[in-house]
């Protein structure tokens, strides 16, 4: 479906947590692949991030690229250094990519290759597997509320009062010097979730 001089970019990436390392190890390698298939490089996006999140700047960037079709391909080393968001949102960054035009080929996973004949087989596959994880997560989240049901409780959740929250202060002056959830998250420690709740109770959800 795609060969001859396919224009490549090439996605990078390393979690904050992998003391030690860089991208440079995979785009080496990368480059180097691209060069010996005569795939010229157009763009290389490289995140230092958790794959957990799907809202890392170059990733984001590769993908609005991607809509204007600025280039045929992304090239990455493995699965997991482009999305360890579950088989659901991979899945679903995957279909985006194709839905541009634009193909996708993990370096280390040849079965991964968006490039061929093989695509829409892949995507299935990944499909299929999306939908149990799914399943999976329904079946959690009944077992959950009828334990909670079991102990007494409506919703599965413990009431809590945020507006008593130690940080509520704090996180309501951050909100108003525009900081955004992730950012106060990640200066009190709290996840990203819970600092959304406490600004949904206090009435500063707007920036």
């Amino acid at each position: 479906m795609f060969g001859g001089n396919m224009q490549v970019a090439i996605y990078a990436r390393v979690s904050t947590k992998d003391k030690g390392q860089d991208t440079e190890n995979q785009l080496r390698q990368l480059r180097d692949y691209c060069r010996k298939q005569d795939w010229p490089i157009t763009t290389e996006y490289i995140d230092r991030a958790s794959g957990k999140r799907g809202d890392r700047e170059q990733f984001q960037a590769m993908f609005a690229a991607a809509s204007r079709r600025e280039f045929d391909c992304v090239l990455f080393w493995s699965l997991d250094r482009f999305s360890r968001e579950g088989t659901l949102e991979t899945l679903t960054h995957l279909q985006r990519l194709t839905a541009s035009g634009v193909a996708f080929k993990s370096f280390t996973e040849q079965y991964l290759d968006g490039t061929g004949i093989f695509r829409d087989a892949i995507i299935g596959i990944l499909a299929a597997l999306a939908k149990q994880e799914r399943v999976r997560l329904s079946e959690r989240v009944l077992a959950g509320l009828q334990r909670a049901k079991a102990q007494g409780r409506v919703g599965g959740r413990p009431k809590v009062n945020r507006a008593g929250d130690p940080d509520a202060n704090q996180i309501r002056k951050l909100r108003d010097d525009g900081q955004s959830y992730g950012d106060i998250a990640t200066e009190l420690g709290r996840s990203k979730a819970d600092v959304y709740r406490v600004c949904m109770t206090l009435g500063c959800l707007a920036p």
